[in-house]
């Protein structure tokens, strides 16, 4: 796998397998996948959701490099896309009023920056000009040190500056306790219009959140991901596992976008999946 710089898609009809090298290629891999809505995991739900990310990205590398073509070793483009056309099924633009896309973006292992190729992305797979609403997951920090305000800032503006250039209709927070909800709220010129809270952590909302959400109609909903929904080991072993010579150990995840296409009349999920951008560290 010699190439730096990778787009992929799942798809269904199989062709012969082909090689190809993933070490002469730029230093960016952006994987798409196809959602495994139907597939069972055993364990705790947290476990099920790792399983099934995990398993994406194997399907999805595992079609992909079935479908290659031998030129692509030849070519090395600087983003090398891997791309089945029935992977993902784009929005039928006269049906989008009907439905209402939705994504949260988990950042792994990069800034505020990567916010918009996440947007960009997702808009791009789905054929759609804006989502609908975005929830970003709280930043990693360092182990001892608080979410903080000031570190939120810089993700918060790249969420409003999306809003405004009307790739985002609406923005939202996931894990923020009041005082620091209210804060972003006070400084932000978009507000957030939602903020998750996961009731693995607290059975009942907070009274003081349900007071200051109603009191700004900010809209408070619950979620059960996990703190670390995909570590590097873990895309690590599903990179060696699907393609050979992989130098796996060289690539790092930066972000996950887990999108959600939902039939707003009936309140049911139409379609749902995953994109994940990642990086080839040559120093590794």
């Amino acid at each position: 796998m010699n190439y730096e710089m990778l787009t992929l898609v799942v798809g269904e009809v199989c062709i012969g397998r082909q090689h190809v090298s993933l070490l002469w290629h730029p230093s960016l891999v952006i994987v798409s996948l196809i959602p495994v809505v139907l597939l069972k995991f055993l364990g705790s739900a947290l476990q099920q959701q790792i399983a099934q990310i995990r398993d994406c990205i194997q399907k999805t590398l595992n079609e992909w490099s079935l479908k290659i073509s031998p030129d692509l070793n030849q070519e090395k483009p600087e983003v090398l896309e891997c791309t089945v056309a029935q992977a993902m099924e784009k929005i039928n633009p006269e049906e989008r009023e009907e439905l209402k896309v939705s994504a949260k973006l988990f950042i792994v292992g990069s800034n505020s920056s990567s916010i918009r190729d996440a947007v960009n992305m997702a808009c791009s797979a789905l054929g759609v000009a804006q989502l609908d609403s975005v929830i970003i997951a709280p930043p990693p920090i360092e182990d001892g040190i608080n979410l903080s305000l000031e570190y939120l800032q810089p993700y918060w503006q790249e969420l409003e500056n999306l809003v405004q250039n009307e790739k985002i209709v609406a923005i939202g927070t996931s894990d923020l306790d009041k005082t620091l909800l209210e804060q972003l709220y006070l400084w932000a010129q978009v507000k957030p219009s939602s903020n998750q809270v996961n009731l693995a952590s607290c059975c009942v909302m907070p009274p003081d959140l349900t007071a200051f959400a109603k009191e700004f109609d900010i809209q408070l909903l619950t979620h059960n991901d996990p703190k670390e929904l995909l570590c590097e080991a873990s895309f690590q072993e599903a990179l060696q596992e699907s393609i050979q010579n992989s130098r796996a150990h060289e690539w790092t995840p930066l972000w996950l976008l887990r999108y959600s296409v939902i039939v707003k009349s009936r309140g049911i999920i139409k379609s749902k999946g995953y994109i994940l951008q990642a990086k080839r560290n040559l120093s590794s």
